[in-house]
């Protein structure tokens, strides 16, 4: 009799969700038969649903069932939420109108970015200086060439930590921190050159709280619309996809790579050669390879953000390069897959580099550049700078090392430099001694060999101290690829491809994959900070150095060492 009972009920009760489903189902897509409802019923359907949902989980014993039918609820709820949020969200971040036309361009935003720095801080300059009456320039031209100096100090600040870069992402706080230490370097910058003119023309008297004030203000502000069109700039874009051409292994390995980015949009992928046409790329769950690529690429339009290239060259055939030569200057951006690790995620992927590598053009390394000579300035003249001001922090952090540990207090070790160089590096000794030949040669978290003064050296970077003596011999410079123990190199250099192509350009105290990956603790570790390097290489410069050097502060400020 009960069976009899618990089968009805469980008929029963599945038509009435069944048919509960479809109503709302109707009511959402075609309104409500009985005209237009109160504020607040909208509010009552989530109740039903979950306590449907909760009294089928609870009474019906019969699993099949209940399960069948919370399937049929969480779908439905999943219906719902795109009927109102996603089409809300369209609205309010540009829709499909001219706005959101410009936004989709890759200059747009740069463009923007720049007219909205240009302008709101000549508004804020002017109104600071007016609201506390000081006429402290003698012409309207002085004020003009102040204002530049200004501007070309704040532009390349914010230049140099991806401030006009539509890739950077905007909206978290490691970025808000960089943008802020970049405003702030703006503003000792600017008041050194600007005082020190001032020192020339005793008709120019600029006042100091105008300029701080005015700094104030204007990083909330810069910060702020940046925010707000980075929303824009990713609504616009998040109903297109990249275009992926290439179905084989290479094609795999970029998918692998791109679902563990920050990338939110989808990919598709075409197979040229129709092999793979109808499989997924990268077992189940992954995207269908599809065909017919030829019809894609006559309907770019606002389709598709990009088309990358993940099948080689030499498949591809004479008409097809020359459509995407034409989409390229024409409608969309075409990526190689090396352009594309290098702009959207600023490193390169060891499989798609062969020995070769290092003569392409575009290296400022194949011959000595001007660059090379100013950086080994900065290095002398910073380094001897360094030493001079962190004197008493030495002699404290060498006190506190002998205190809890006792000597010695320096660390050394050979490591490799530029061309295979082996020489001496000097640290702070933050780790006990021992004479354990088999020690692990990684320091891993909450390593029981690290003291607690090593500890918040680690952290805050202070053991690094020491390696300005070897910047200023000229063994490492203040930035580049870590400086890797001579024992550790040895065993890279046999099981990690194109290693050796590090030691292209001189070690560092800090530099791209210390900013940019956790601290290692592996040999896979070792190959991923090896991708960051070889970017380092390729686009070695004053920009990014300057990138590194803010980075650097951030980690510094913010305790991101160990």
């Amino acid at each position: 009799m009960f069976q009899i009972m618990d089968a009805a009920w469980s008929v029963k009760s599945s038509a009435r969700v069944e048919l509960f489903l479809d109503l709302r189902s109707r009511e959402l897509l075609f309104g409500s038969p009985r005209g237009p409802q109160p504020n607040h019923s909208r509010h009552k359907v989530i109740f039903p649903l979950a306590a449907i949902e909760h009294i089928i989980a609870g009474l019906m014993a019969n699993s099949e069932e209940s399960q069948m039918i919370s399937q049929r609820l969480l779908q439905f709820q999943e219906r719902s939420k795109g009927f109102g949020k996603p089409a809300s969200t369209a609205r309010r971040f540009g829709g499909t109108g001219p706005w959101s036309h410009f936004l989709s361009q890759e200059w747009s935003s740069a463009l923007l970015y720049l007219f909205l720095d240009v302008v709101s801080w000549l508004a804020i300059y002017r109104v600071t200086g007016w609201f506390r009456f000081d006429a402290f320039y003698a012409t309207p031209f002085q004020f003009f060439i102040v204002n530049m100096i200004q501007l070309g100090v704040i532009v390349a600040a914010l230049y140099f930590v991806g401030g006009y870069d539509r890739n950077v992402e905007k909206l978290n706080l490691g970025y808000a921190a960089e943008h802020i230490l970049a405003i702030i370097a703006a503003a000792a910058v600017s008041a050194m050159l600007i005082y020190s003119a001032a020192t020339f023309d005793q008709t120019m008297k600029p006042s100091r709280g105008v300029l701080l004030l005015s700094f104030a203000v204007f990083l909330p502000a810069s910060l702020a619309y940046r925010r707000w069109i980075r929303q824009y700039v990713v609504a616009s874009s998040a109903g297109r996809s990249f275009l992926v051409i290439g179905g084989g292994v290479t094609a795999a390995r970029f998918y692998e790579a791109y679902t563990n980015s920050p990338n939110g949009q989808k990919l598709e992928f075409v197979d040229v050669t129709g092999e793979r046409v109808g499989q997924p790329i990268a077992g189940q769950g992954s995207p269908i390879v599809q065909g017919n690529l030829a019809a894609k690429l006559n309907n770019l339009g606002k389709r598709y953000s990009g088309i990358i290239l993940a099948a080689k060259a030499s498949s591809l055939s004479t008409e097809l390069l020359e459509r995407l030569v034409h989409a390229q200057f024409q409608e969309t951006r075409v990526y190689t897959l090396e352009s594309f690790y290098e702009t959207q995620w600023r490193y390169l992927p060891l499989g798609i580099i062969d020995p070769f590598w290092p003569l392409q053009s575009g290296f400022q390394l194949a011959r000595t550049s001007p660059y090379h000579h100013l950086k080994r300035l900065f290095d002398v003249v910073a380094s001897s700078i360094a030493l001079i001001i962190c004197a008493p922090l030495f002699v404290l952090v060498a006190l506190l090392i002998r205190m809890q540990d006792g000597s010695p207090v320096f660390f050394r070790q050979e490591r490799v430099g530029r061309d295979g160089r082996r020489f001496i590096l000097f640290k702070f000794r933050t780790m006990r001694c021992s004479d354990e030949a088999d020690e692990d040669i990684y320091t891993r978290k909450d390593d029981r060999r690290v003291t607690t003064v090593g500890r918040w050296l680690r952290k805050l970077r202070l053991d690094e101290l020491p390696q300005l003596w070897n910047a200023l011999k000229g063994d490492i410079s203040l930035i580049g690829p870590r400086p890797e123990w001579s024992k550790c190199a040895e065993r890279y250099e046999q099981t990690i491809p194109f290693y050796h192509f590090r030691h292209l350009v001189k070690p560092g105290i800090t530099g791209w994959a210390q900013v940019n990956y956790p601290y290692g603790e592996s040999d896979e570790d070792a190959a991923e900070k090896l991708k960051y390097d070889l970017y380092y290489i390729r686009h070695y410069s004053l920009k990014l150095d300057a990138m590194i050097v803010l980075k650097t502060l951030y980690t510094m400020l913010f305790g991101k060492g160990r």
